[in-house]
């Protein structure tokens, strides 16, 4: 990387590159000489760099700004494209709504009107069409309230970019920003208050008694209130052009042009519920929530930090985890050495766990907060890894008001991360679990963690990092030994079945076909035995094959898979087919997961065979006390989800190479019509058509590139009939998934009566008392738990609304034929409809 590169990077970092000083006006001063210079060698190279470390070291903005400032002093055209850029970028970004950009570049654009770059009057009128297409969106009449997504995004912007040049904007227009911030308040009246989900306990002020019902938007304006009865003065924003303000006050202002925002759709003609619903969906897909703010911690451990430098905190380590989300360890230095002078771990791990717990899913896989945490454990050794456990410790103490996927996702991080770490945790504060009912969410949480665990290692370790609390040994799943019924073991009698699976094993050994095994098959077992004995040999005699390692079962299931298929044609066998696959792995629960998602994606059996198989009562049972069937339809469905986008994926790649083809094979037509009509002498007679070899040459053209159009059409035909297919297929799973969900919570919920929220489940007299231990004192308090039932029945509903929230996309192409055949009827009972709507974002009434 060349010098006046890296210079641009590490600027405002202590490093080689400037020597020992840390003090931002001599990095600046010294980055300036150099990029100085190197714009009249390379000006062209220097622009789109500094912007691309504007842009993707966002906490930098201040630094850069006041560099684009000096530079603005001896080359204002060098700037002015700069600016054009700048604001190029910005229209691209509200054009196809890039989130992202659109926050990152208004802030630098309030940056640079710090440095005397951009005209304060050209920006108001920037925030004031941000705040008028807000405002005309969410007007019944003129716009399109579903659609509100948006409208507060806008309005987000515009706040939060007012940190960085709030001071500058009320010193040089006051009239101007106070129009605006009344103009925000504005909005805030007419808009509806926004709820947010599976979080609300952490969502709350400093007491503990008073939780807040402001929703982000609501609060990021008091905080804004707050900075500007301040004086606009905060802590956490470097403000360096202030050492450069005798020299910055003679650059000369550039304009901001007229932006043009981007409109919503057009409201539904049809304003049903379900209208309103997918508009609601769209708009949040598209303009989502960065972030649901949790307050794990008490007051206290965040020192005295402003409001508004929390928020600022916040936005500095969301945006180092977006834009260097592929350098795990850079991330880490950047967010464990940001430019603010308090300490901040307590907020940094908030603001962690707040991605990783993010409904309806964070921007980034749980493994990446897992290496991201770690690393930080790594670089802060003395601070942060008690923060982390304390924050685990929060979240474990209101683990049963969790939302199901973000309890699902709090179980992976943990079981990883202590992987990390030699499984280190003191388990005996949470012994006492045991003296929960086996429902319980904290014992469930517990097990499910221990579980994981022996997947990442092996039973024998985990057994030994809980050995301060032996007592949880009880929580471990069983070893992993095959449950195999044909093991001949000494003094067990041997029944004909076992001579059935030790021939079936030296067939295997002597590497038969699947088509000489099915036909030995067909002879001699089936007509005698019958199918159900037939099966359980086949299975478990394969099974036990298989056994040794994922690799043994894999080459199993694909040189005999066949026999499978051809034994559970249909979806009635093929649901026996996985009990048995169960019973045989009851003592692992990876390996069953591995073997069913394998079994599916060779087509040996159904997603709809599966679901059949995980609501049979043997799993029903289990739904509140177990995540293994939960698991299992997880994959299922996801790999059903994949192969759509696959699918998708392939006829947009195929249509692309089909416009060139079509291309291509017309220029060879116009290309040969033209030679066939141009005169050339040939003997020295004139003859219609070039020479013959180029003729020749032509005509074959014509004819590959026709091929080759014609064999990409037929390509595109034949993924379109699979998409097709797989959609019908989807709609019938998404059919008896819901149905599957439906009738068995019918048996189980009380009556609508009774219960028609879910509070109202949760306020069920249960049947059950616990011990839990007072966090205070540590001494066992009584606590009355709700019953099974309940449990159950809030587990369930739990589940249905993180797949309903997680496939949405899928869902709502489907949604008039599930109306009409599932979701309508008066036997449906309203809290099935509830987690159903509140995931799509369709108002209850």
């Amino acid at each position: 990387m060349s010098n006046w590169k890296t210079l641009l990077l590490r600027i405002g970092e202590k490093g080689p590159e400037y020597g020992t000083s840390s003090d931002f006006k001599d990095h600046i001063e010294t980055c300036f000489g150099v990029i100085r210079r190197e714009i009249e060698r390379s000006g062209d190279q220097v622009s789109p760099y500094l912007l691309q470390c504007a842009e993707q070291l966002p906490h930098k903005i201040p630094l850069y700004g006041t560099l684009i400032g000096l530079l603005n002093l001896e080359n204002e055209d060098f700037v002015r494209k700069i600016v054009e850029s700048v604001q190029a970028n910005f229209q691209v970004a509200l054009d196809s709504g890039n989130c992202n950009s659109i926050r990152i570049l208004l802030r630098f654009m309030t940056s640079l009107l710090c440095s005397k770059v951009v005209q304060p009057a050209s920006l108001i009128v920037v925030f004031e069409t941000l705040l008028s297409s807000a405002a005309t969106t969410v007007d019944e009449e003129k716009g399109n309230p579903s659609w509100q997504a948006q409208a507060d995004f806008y309005v987000i912007c515009i706040l939060s970019s007012l940190p960085w040049g709030g001071a500058e904007l009320a010193e040089q227009v006051p009239d101007e920003i106070e129009r605006v911030l009344v103009g925000i308040q504005a909005y805030l009246s007419i808009r509806k208050h926004s709820s947010s989900s599976g979080l609300n306990f952490f969502l709350k002020g400093e007491s503990e008694n008073s939780p807040s019902e402001k929703d982000f938007l609501e609060d990021l304006w008091d905080r804004t209130q707050s900075l500007a009865s301040n004086g606009w003065k905060l802590d956490s924003v470097p403000r360096p052009h202030l050492s450069f303000e005798a020299q910055l006050v003679a650059g000369k202002f550039h304009e901001l042009r007229p932006i043009k925002c981007m409109e919503p759709p057009s409201p539904p003609s049809d304003l049903s519920r379900e209208n309103i619903g997918k508009q609601k969906h769209d708009a949040l897909m598209r303009y989502p929530q960065r972030i649901r703010r949790l307050n794990i911690f008490p007051a206290n451990k965040t020192e005295d930090v402003q409001p508004i430098d929390r928020f600022v905190v916040e936005e500095y380590l969301l945006d180092v985890l977006l834009y260097l989300n592929g350098c795990r360890k850079e991330c880490a230095s950047y967010m464990a050495n940001l430019p603010v002078p308090f300490r901040y771990e307590y907020l940094m791990a908030e603001t962690l766990f707040s991605q990783i717990l993010l409904l309806p899913q964070p921007p980034f896989k749980t493994l990446y907060y897992t290496l991201v945490i770690m690393d930080l454990c790594k670089a802060l050794p003395g601070a942060f890894p008690a923060v982390v456990a304390g924050a685990v410790r929060a979240l474990f103490e209101k683990i049963s008001d969790l939302d199901m996927e973000s309890r699902t996702r709090l179980i992976l991080w943990f079981s990883h991360h202590l992987s990390n770490f030699q499984f280190i945790w003191p388990w005996e504060e949470w012994s006492y679990v045991l003296d929960l009912p086996k429902w319980a969410p904290k014992r469930v949480f517990v097990q499910e963690v221990l579980q994981r665990e022996v997947r990442l290692s092996y039973w024998d370790k985990i057994k030994q990092s809980i050995e301060n609390a032996s007592a949880l040994e009880e929580l471990l799943p069983a070893k992993a030994a095959p449950a195999y019924r044909y093991s001949l073991e000494e003094g067990k009698e041997k029944t004909e079945e076992h001579q059935l699976s030790a021939e079936l094993n030296r067939k295997v050994k002597e590497k038969q076909s699947a088509r000489d095994m099915m036909s030995w098959i067909e002879e001699t077992i089936y007509p005698v035995h019958g199918f159900e004995v037939t099966l359980t040999v086949v299975v478990q005699t394969l099974l036990e094959i298989g056994s040794k390692s994922f690799t043994h079962m894999v080459t199993v299931l694909e040189r005999y898979g066949q026999v499978f298929g051809k034994l559970c044609p249909d979806n009635d066998k093929q649901v026996m087919l996985l009990s048995q696959v169960s019973a045989y792995w009851k003592n692992n629960a990876q390996m069953t997961a591995v073997a069913m998602d394998r079994m599916m994606g060779y087509r040996l059996v159904s997603n709809q065979a599966i679901v059949r198989w995980v609501f049979s009562p043997e799993n029903v049972d289990q739904f509140h006390v177990s995540d293994q069937p939960w698991e299992i339809l997880g994959n299922a469905l996801n790999k059903t989800y994949n192969r759509i986008s696959d699918l998708r994926k392939d006829i947009s790649n195929i249509t692309k190479n089909v416009l060139v083809a079509e291309k291509a094979s017309a220029n060879a037509r116009a290309e040969l019509e033209a030679a066939e009509s141009k005169l050339s002498l040939v003997e020295g007679e004139p003859v219609l058509g070039e020479n013959p070899g180029k003729m020749k040459r032509l005509k074959s053209t014509v004819e590959k590139t026709g091929e080759a159009e014609v064999s990409l059409r037929e390509s595109l035909e034949a993924k379109e009939a699979l998409l097709n297919r797989a959609l019908s297929e989807t709609e019938a799973l998404l059919l008896l998934l819901f149905q599957s969900f439906s009738a068995v919570l019918k048996e189980r919920l009380p009556e609508p009566a009774k219960a028609r929220s879910m509070e109202d489940l949760k306020s069920e007299d249960g049947n059950s008392s616990a011990m839990e231990v007072d966090s205070e004192n540590g001494n066992p308090k009584k606590k009355t738990e709700i019953g099974e039932r309940e449990q159950w029945c809030l587990s369930t509903l739990g589940y249905l609304t993180a797949f309903t929230r997680q496939y949405a996309n899928e869902i709502w192409p489907h949604m008039e034929k599930l109306k009409l055949e599932v979701f309508s009827g008066e036997d449906v009972h309203p809290l099935f409809l509830q987690a159903i709507f509140s995931a799509l974002q369709i108002p209850l009434q």
